[in-house]
């Protein structure tokens, strides 16, 4: 029988960061994990495959869209889309081979099947007809999440799809109805929209990515809207029947309208759930809630204190970077005592085009606590860099302290603020205030500036157009 410091269930984002960080504190480790390739949702069927197709298909748009102003003239473009295709998985796969070097440079020990808690020290490995029982001191559950399906729209993966389907559609629908408005349906739907097909989102509440910022899920409502993308809000499905090679949804208004839609292909995705099934769980009495979470702790143990879990089977955003730090926070807990993860500064980005990201609190939930505050925004509109990129559409929108002038909250939508949020959160992290923003050098020209601006907004000092 193998005996290991810490045995890691699950090679996501979490897990094999986790065990990296373990492996270089001196953990004997090793990472069960029951797909051929490491890496999770994220790296094979999630995060980096999306973006792929993202990047790809946002040129395709430049070409045939946007080329001209620039004084370069081009025949039509056309798609090779098994071409695009063949990119996204090879992104992916040099992504994965690189995981498995790091294991191998740290190493760490890699066992393929699917693991089982057996006892709090055990750990159960089935692949195929072959099982093995390994010995842990510490156990890490990083099992991920899986997309939820309904009950009446179960999956076919023909014209009814979940996300990972529609990452590798072999042509592109003429119609695709997204269920779900949130960023992964808006994500897809962007991908295939730009692509050619006629993309309606059909979305239970009253707006797109309800938790997201007010002033910024408008904007992004009404840009995507510009894009082509169709949205039916506060529209209930009541049924999904899938034909020969299309797909019928019936859904209903809150007038009390039915409507049917019928598309090539209907996406569902309507959010995750956590992957805890067949975990051997309830053997050693770990609880769950409501939501099918594993409890834990401030140090992310379980009722079984040498058991821990993090990433998307614990409570928070499912986001691979916050199952990341949580990895890393378990690891250095182990060896040192001590590991933190601090949840007011996990950032979130939705790949559109432009992009949307934040970090921190809302106007929203501000005026729900009564918390005083201040705000600093800024349009690209007026950012030279962003005029010379031609993408001028979105802002920066600053949320401080009325009294302290803590930062409180950035929201940005506008081109790479995935990238730009960085800034926010390293701010946020040392507590600072929009005046050390508002007083730091930025580049010019650069899209940065746009966020120094925001900041000089909150102290009325705006320089704009």
């Amino acid at each position: 029988m193998q005996e290991f410091d810490l045995v890691v269930i699950g090679s996501g984002p979490g897990g094999y960061v986790g065990a990296i960080r373990a492996a270089q504190l001196g953990l004997k480790t090793a990472v069960v994990e029951k797909s051929k390739t490491l890496g999770g949702t994220c790296l094979n069927v999630g995060c980096i495959p999306s973006k792929a197709l993202l990047e790809s298909s946002e040129h395709y748009e430049f070409l045939k869209k946007e080329v001209n102003q620039h004084g370069i003239s081009v025949k039509k473009p056309s798609l090779h889309l098994d071409t695009m295709m063949k990119r996204k998985q090879s992104i992916v796969s040099d992504l994965t081979r690189g995981i498995e070097f790091l294991f191998k440079k740290n190493k760490i020990t890699r066992l393929e099947g699917f693991g089982k808690l057996k006892s709090n020290t055990e750990v159960e490995v089935t692949s195929g007809k072959k099982t093995e029982i390994v010995k842990a001191k510490y156990i890490v559950l990083s099992t991920g999440s899986l997309p939820i399906e309904l009950p009446f729209a179960k999956w076919n993966q023909k014209t009814i799809v979940s996300s990972t389907e529609a990452l590798s559609f072999d042509k592109v629908p003429k119609k695709l109805i997204v269920i779900g408005g949130g960023y992964i349906g808006l994500e897809l739907g962007s991908v295939w929209g730009r692509l050619g097909s006629e993309v309606t989102v059909i979305e239970y509440a009253s707006s797109i990515c309800p938790g997201m910022d007010k002033d910024v899920r408008e904007q992004l409502f009404k840009i995507l809207g510009k894009q082509g993308i169709n949205f039916k809000l506060e529209s209930k499905v009541i049924k999904v029947e899938s034909k020969k090679d299309s797909a019928d949804v019936t859904f209903t208004n809150t007038k009390g309208k039915t409507e049917t839609l019928n598309g090539d292909k209907v996406l569902v995705c309507v959010g995750r759930k956590p992957f805890t099934e067949n975990l051997g769980l309830e053997n050693l009495n770990i609880q769950t809630n409501s939501k099918g979470q594993i409890e834990v702790n401030i140090h992310f143990q379980t009722s079984q204190k040498n058991i821990f879990a993090i990433g998307d089977v614990i409570r928070g955003a499912m986001l691979a970077h916050k199952a990341e730090e949580e990895g890393v926070a378990v690891a250095e807990f182990i060896v040192k005592g001590f590991g933190h993860v601090n949840y007011e500064t996990v950032p979130s980005v939705i790949y559109t085009w432009p992009e949307v990201a934040s970090v921190g609190q809302t106007e929203e939930t501000l005026k729900q606590e009564n918390t005083p505050y201040n705000v600093g925004t800024f349009p690209f509109l007026a950012n030279g860099r962003a005029r010379a990129l031609g993408s001028t559409e979105g802002f920066v929108k600053i949320l401080a302290h009325k009294k302290s002038d803590k930062i409180l909250g950035v929201h940005i939508i506008g081109a790479r603020a995935g990238d730009l949020i960085s800034e926010a959160v390293v701010a946020m992290e040392f507590e600072g205030n929009s005046e050390d923003l508002a007083r730091s050098f930025h580049a010019h020209p650069t899209l940065s500036e746009a966020l120094r601006e925001a900041a000089l907004g909150v102290h009325k000092r705006t320089r704009q157009m």
